[in-house]
């Protein structure tokens, strides 16, 4: 026996070391796109993409054009740059360009969660059921009572809560848009003051796990971090188990929709643990970071923020809310806002840089829009990086680093579709939510939660930048592909509540 396990192992390390030396011996083959391993055998680019990954895929895209092969951590990743040609990836009708094996991979990883067959199809049929038409509309009215407790207090304001305070403008969207999102999705207990705390305390421990995230995800932890996600992921399946959401009332359809199918399908209690964890990053991880940036592009560009008000304005009434109320307004208001729309959408083109993956089973011919033909090798990964090719591409939007809040307006008001590169209309003019088979299924809800919370704050709140003349921070580069980003360094707010009765006559604030 112990002859045989030597024999073996010495087979097994044979064909391990074959493998990889095919692999760094791999050259480009004929009609292949343009090979660049790097210097590093195995790691290959990996440093300077993992450095600065905006940079780099800039500098391969001079270096090599619209089509490109990198050798990353052992893995050869193909990159496409020219979204003329997305339209033969994003409706690969045949699955020869597979999205869902990368993600189970990753979500095993990331969340501990082990997906099972149909868990795609399942999640795409509650995101219709209940994340579309009357189901959202249920939950946009659950977020607006989750926003009044988080940033009123379960009695609604006091009279001392129109003072001035001041915040980190990242930590007070992240914090609030986590809070009231949770408690949305998971339900409440009969202590909403208990809600709170625990729902504080959470996301304490989520920014943590938020900022080892990208690393964790390439595997470039130390020893102390890498125990440390072990804690927080352990922590997390605890806090969301189904045991603890059986004390609870008011938890989404839309979660409760999906654990019924799998307990349907026998997943474990334990798994579905693993699940309420991922399905909280999923929708908790963008909406904070996205709104940030889009209340400091506001405040920066007065105008902006002026032609948000006067619509508002025009569509709700002047903002009025009395000590000890609540936020109210009918939440359909938010489909007659093309003002706000233009800046949520323009907030996401310069937000929003995801990458979007897609595993190339067995060889696989593509046709470039310049009606050149590239085969791709089976096994390699297939790589959209719409930041660069499409949301910063000034053919298709002119002056693309610089905010204007009615670039998604036509001159009449209505909202603006037809955008143009190298004169053909182009159909993903942003693609901050993925595209084809793995647009994000929750995009309607996140973004009726940021147009929420935005409308609330420049409604209800005076709002001021402690340095009016603070510039934009640079984004964190370790953040780039990884939904949306954000920024290197906070910036400091000022905010007061408007209250109108209670504290002077006719409703006017005192100066």
């Amino acid at each position: 026996m112990v002859l045989w396990g030597l024999v073996l192992g010495a087979l097994m390390v044979a064909a391990v070391g074959y493998l990889c030396l095919q692999e760094l011996l791999r050259q480009q083959r004929p009609k292949e796109p343009p090979l660049d391993k790097g210097s590093v055998p195995w790691l290959g680019h990996t440093m300077a993409f993992r450095k600065n990954m905006f940079e780099f895929l800039k500098h391969m895209r001079a270096k090599h054009g619209d089509i490109f092969t990198v050798q990353l951590g052992g893995r050869y990743f193909t990159f496409v740059m020219d979204p003329l040609s997305f339209g033969p990836i994003l409706k690969d009708t045949r699955r020869r360009l597979d999205f869902v094996e990368y993600a189970e991979k990753l979500v095993l990883k990331v969340f501990g969660y082990r997906s099972m067959q149909g868990d795609y199809q399942m999640i795409h049929s509650a995101s219709t059921k209940h994340l579309m038409g009357d189901g959202l509309e249920e939950l946009n009215k659950a977020m607006l009572d989750s926003l009044s407790l988080v940033m009123l207090g379960p009695t609604g304001p006091s009279l001392d809560a129109s003072s001035w305070r001041e915040d980190g403008l990242f930590h007070f969207c992240y914090n609030i848009l986590f809070k009231a999102g949770y408690l949305s999705l998971f339900g409440y207990t009969k202590d909403k003051e208990q809600d709170l705390q625990q729902a504080e305390e959470l996301f304490v421990q989520f920014r943590k796990f938020d900022r080892l995230f990208p690393r964790f995800v390439y595997s470039l932890l130390g020893p102390r971090e890498w125990l440390e996600v072990g804690r927080l992921q352990r922590l997390f399946h605890k806090t969301l188990s189904v045991e603890h959401n059986m004390e609870k009332y008011g938890i989404s359809n839309w979660i409760t929709y999906m654990l019924q199918f799998l307990r349907e399908q026998g997943v474990t209690p334990a798994m579905q643990d693993k699940f309420n964890f991922m399905m909280l990053w999923a929708s908790q991880g963008n909406t904070g970071p996205t709104s940030f940036w889009a209340l400091l592009f506001l405040l920066k560009h007065p105008e902006a923020m002026r032609a948000v008000r006067e619509e508002a304005t025009q569509v709700l009434g002047e903002a009025r809310l009395e000590a000890k109320q609540s936020f109210n307004f009918k939440v359909g208001a938010l489909h007659r806002m093309p003002v706000l729309d233009s800046v949520m959408e323009e907030t996401l083109r310069l937000g929003a840089a995801p990458t979007l993956l897609r595993v190339v089973n067995g060889d696989h011919s593509l046709k470039m829009a310049s009606g050149q033909e590239y085969l791709l090798r089976d096994g390699d990964i297939l790589a959209l990086f719409p930041y660069l090719s499409v949301h910063m591409d000034p053919d298709i939007h002119s002056k693309p680093t610089t905010f204007k809040y009615d670039r998604f307006l036509t001159p009449g008001g209505s909202r603006k579709v037809d955008f143009y590169k190298a004169g053909k209309k182009i159909h993903h003019y942003t693609m901050p939510w993925g595209s084809g088979v793995s647009i994000c299924p929750g995009r309607f809800l996140a973004l009726n939660e940021m147009k929420l919370f935005v409308l609330l704050m420049v409604t209800h709140f005076d709002l001021e930048l402690v340095d009016p003349d603070t510039p934009v921070p640079p984004v964190d580069p370790q953040r780039w592909g990884f939904g949306t980003t954000q920024p290197s360094h906070e910036v400091r707010f000022r905010y007061r509540l408007r209250l109108c009765s209670e504290l002077c006559p006719g409703g006017r604030r005192p100066d």
